[in-house]
């Protein structure tokens, strides 16, 4: 049953079809700060360039307003969950974009917010991932986040999209230093991480997708008979066979079988039998075929128990690509399937790359610790909610890219979804805003229609 607080009325900042979609956030708020919540969506939504708290109350012709305060205590006082909401958002996403039987797959990897600042307790220096390459190492001072994000295919996209719904703050162990609690790795934060997601959906079958720097023993064995991994594999890795059921004689059982032949030996095995797939967006390329070999075996290393894992090994035949080699922690998993989660996994740093140009992420200018720890999950999570609220505007009329004679752009982009969005908040901004016809001036139609093109697309 939902509370009145959830229902929309016609003065909201927000049309009542967005309302409605997130009626189930509503109850993670005192109803007071609800309603202030949805100003400060539509506010960070509707403004161009920085996202902080004063321009978003800027854009909605907020800038007099004496309780503006207000605004910024839902950051740095008011008293909600984060991890309830994220826990909301995963509910929605696989409930509107998912089929009850599908796997679900999320990706999961980590980000640099470039942040200065000396109140800033929790930022660090890192390696930057953008600007740095294998012979170049750059530095950059910021904050380190481990999100999470559904990979789906989202309809009016046509194509697998990275959803952020879970983000959290994985300090440096510098951080740690004077205080009483141990130091966190980024795998201590990844496999909490993947253990709430089983948590929030213990009857689905879930695959997490991760690059190299999760492809560590520890971690596999920690979530593996939870969720199945997904992550790159060495070509010299200790693979072994499984140990016989049955031993002989007295003495402990032996944890692990023969040892197998490196990854790397078996691409120059001729022996192997190869067998040919097609594969979407790999490398740059919509189909490129490449030839795939698979088999099980145990990944040991001493002093950490083995984990079973399937390998699989993709070469291309033409010799463009460098040999790459992947694992799943499911020894049943089909190599195809390994082979397109992985794929989709790339979908995540386009993702990381929309918020930063149409979210404001590395804008914002909180020193608070808590409006720190809240800022950049809920724009990441901003993404996912305006990917929903394209995807219902798609269901009532079609959404068009946003071409031009030297530009013939075909398939839609966040940027279309959230130029649409704000198109929608506009028309019910002013629909509800008009003044009697002594306020108002009579605009030519053309020229509203650049106005509004240009509010729609700004960064």
């Amino acid at each position: 049953m939902q509370h009145s607080h959830v229902l929309p009325t016609s003065c909201d900042p927000l049309p009542p079809r967005f309302i409605s979609r997130l009626a189930g956030f509503a109850d993670l708020f005192t109803r007071p700060t609800w309603s202030n919540v949805l100003v400060l969506l539509a506010g960070v939504i509707l403004a161009p360039g920085r996202r902080t708290v004063t321009a978003a109350l800027r854009i909605l012709g907020r800038d007099r307003d004496p309780a503006f305060c207000t605004f910024h205590r839902i950051l740095n006082r008011a008293t909600w969950s984060s991890r309830a909401m994220a826990r909301q958002l995963l509910t929605l996403l696989v409930k509107v974009l998912l089929p009850s039987n599908a796997p679900v797959v999320i990706g999961i990897d980590d980000t640099i917010e470039r942040r200065w600042g000396a109140k800033i307790s929790a930022r660090g220096i890192y390696r930057d991932p953008v600007r740095s390459s294998k012979g170049h190492f750059v530095k950059a001072s910021g904050l380190r986040w481990l999100s999470a994000m559904l990979l789906v295919r989202v309809p009016w996209a046509d194509r697998v999209m990275a959803l952020p719904f879970l983000t959290l703050l994985a300090p440096s162990k510098r951080f740690y230093t004077g205080k009483s609690r141990a130091p966190k790795t980024l795998l201590d934060w990844a496999r909490q991480a993947a253990l709430q997601i089983h948590r929030w959906l213990p009857d689905r079958y879930i695959v997490l997708v991760a690059d190299s720097a999760f492809a560590a023993i520890e971690f596999l064995a920690a979530v593996r008979n939870h969720v199945c991994v997904v992550t790159r594999l060495r070509l010299d890795a200790n693979l072994f066979d499984f140990p016989p059921q049955r031993r002989k004689g007295r003495g402990r059982p032996p944890i692990k079988g023969k040892r197998q032949k490196k990854l790397s030996a078996v691409l120059v095995d001729r022996k192997v039998s190869w067998q040919r797939h097609r594969v979407s967006l790999w490398y740059g390329r919509t189909n490129r075929i490449v030839e795939i070999a698979t088999g099980a075996a145990l990944w040991y290393r001493g002093g950490v128990p083995p984990v079973p894992i399937r390998w699989l090994l993709v070469r291309d035949p033409k010799g463009e690509l460098d040999p790459q080699a992947f694992l799943a922690t499911d020894l049943n998993a089909h190599p195809r399937d390994i082979l397109a989660w992985f794929v989709s996994r790339w979908q995540v740093e386009v993702t990381f790359e929309e918020v930063r140009a149409h979210l404001g992420v590395e804008t914002q200018r909180q020193w608070s610790d808590k409006a720190i720890l809240r800022t950049t999950p809920v724009l990441l999570g901003l993404f996912s909610i305006v990917t929903l609220w394209a995807n219902d505007l798609a269901k009532s009329r079609k959404l068009k890219p946003r071409a031009a004679a030297w530009y013939p752009k075909k398939v839609l982009t966040f940027s279309d979804a959230i130029a649409a969005v704000r198109r929608e908040i506009w028309h019910h901004q002013i629909s509800f805003m008009s003044r009697p016809r002594r306020d108002s001036i009579e605009i030519p139609r053309h020229i509203w229609q650049r106005m509004e093109n240009a509010l729609a697309h700004a960064a």
